[in-house]
């Protein structure tokens, strides 16, 4: 009998050891949703404390309604999305950074990490300005997926090397991370990277411009944004989610090479092209607006241009602007105008019209027919211009600190306009 009992008393045993691992490969698993003291000290931050939604909300919005909730220590999207809504944001903005993630999907399941997002009403959605880590169950998704639709991939700009690949099965947990360093990008699948490139380059910038992008001339292009996660239609399950943010490396560009139009993208049917070493903006026989835009976004920074007014001169330098449907670009304008019309001031270009004019007795800064120099200085909320070496306008403003977009040179329609560019030097802040 006591043979039997130390037998039965095993059995238990046993069976209570393998109650426990179940319990240990759940999703409370080894307290996840924390940092070890070393993470900390390293500038690990985390995104999800395992109990709420706290720091996420709905994209374009000011609280989550979106049908996300927390399960067991996991956010989870319940799998109602669409392509047009179902998308959460985080309440911060990131740049450079590490990010880490676990995920699991169910059968056939689709998903994606999100970066860099733009937040404003003429983006429907969250992919159209921010790049995309997929997330996809491969052997069981009902369709044919094309190779830049596949798990890991930049979506539809970047592969991965799927020899390096080793993928969970969906129900069981998987990790990635995404490396931004200063336009070096990394992705990471169950600590092993797959995928690494150069954002911005010559190469990039092909991709951007042909096939899913072509018609989204803000893909890619913002330097900081939210985070986003997406409901694509079927549950998908989060945890760890944690982000180490990196430094900025300061820049100084020289804008215009004196050679060509390569960094910039032309708007409209305006004139825009470069003579004995000059950049020309010069009306089309349509006498419509024109926009000479930079491929780049840039944010804080401290710019430099000299101009020359012939005929007409109204025109005007934009600051974290973006291009709409058609020639329109949407933002905050530095007039360059004939004298007696404001150069140096500040002009909305929707809503609210002119945010700051330049006093009256400035205007004789400008030196008409001759060469002038306008510096521009962005920082956060402020904007500060000098004409010719002397301060024009300043001014603190909180829509254009939660602006990020280009820079764009400008053609004021009504026809008879040239003005002559050079020496348009950048440095980042």
């Amino acid at each position: 009998m006591k043979s039997t009992k130390r037998m039965i008393s095993f059995k238990g045993l046993l069976a209570s050891c393998a109650i426990a691992a179940i319990l240990f490969t759940s999703c409370t698993e080894s307290k996840p949703n924390t940092l070890t003291e070393q993470e900390k000290a390293d500038g690990w931050q985390l995104l999800f404390d395992g109990e709420t939604m706290n720091g996420w909300r709905d994209y374009n919005g000011t609280s989550l309604t979106q049908p996300w909730h927390v399960v067991d220590g996991c956010i989870q999207a319940k799998g109602d999305g669409s392509d047009s809504d179902g998308y959460i944001v985080s309440d911060k903005e990131y740049e450079n950074f590490e990010l880490y993630w676990e995920w699991k999907l169910t059968k056939g399941g689709n998903s994606g990490m999100i970066y860099h997002v733009v937040e404003r009403p003429q983006f429907k959605v969250p992919y159209v300005t921010g790049p995309e880590y997929q997330l996809i169950d491969e052997p069981n998704f009902d369709g044919v997926l094309e190779p830049w639709q596949r798990l890991g991939v930049d979506y539809a700009m970047y592969l991965p090397d799927t020899t390096k690949m080793k993928v969970n099965p969906y129900g069981e947990w998987n990790n990635s991370k995404i490396v931004f360093d200063n336009g070096h990008v990394e992705h990471w699948l169950n600590g092993v990277k797959i995928l690494e490139f150069e954002a911005w380059t010559d190469d990039w910038y092909a991709r951007k411009n042909s096939g899913k992008w072509e018609n989204a001339p803000e893909y890619g292009l913002a330097k900081k944004g939210v985070l986003c996660l997406q409901d694509h239609g079927s549950p998908a399950s989060f945890r760890n989610v944690k982000i180490k943010e990196l430094p900025r490396k300061t820049q100084e560009v020289d804008l215009f090479n004196g050679k060509d139009l390569n960094g910039w993208e032309a708007y409209g049917t305006e004139k825009w092209y470069v003579q004995d070493g000059l950049l020309v903006c010069e009306s089309g026989p349509e006498k419509q607006y024109g926009y000479l835009a930079t491929r780049e976004y840039y944010d804080d920074f401290d710019l430099t241009v000299e101009f020359k007014q012939e005929a007409d001169g109204n025109s005007g330098v934009f600051i974290r602007s973006f291009v709409e449907e058609g020639a329109k670009v949407n933002g905050w304008q530095v007039e360059v105008a004939p004298k007696g019309n404001g150069t140096g001031g500040i002009y909305e270009s929707y809503g609210r019209g002119w945010l700051i004019q330049v006093p009256k007795e400035k205007e004789e800064f400008l030196k008409v027919g001759d060469w002038n120099t306008m510096r521009i200085l962005v920082q956060g909320n402020k904007v500060t211009t000098w004409l010719n070496g002397e301060q024009m306008i300043e001014l603190d403003d909180e829509q254009i600190g939660k602006g990020k977009g280009r820079i764009a040179l400008q053609i004021h329609d009504g026809g008879g306009i040239k003005v002559l560019w050079r020496n348009l030097k950048l440095k980042t802040l």
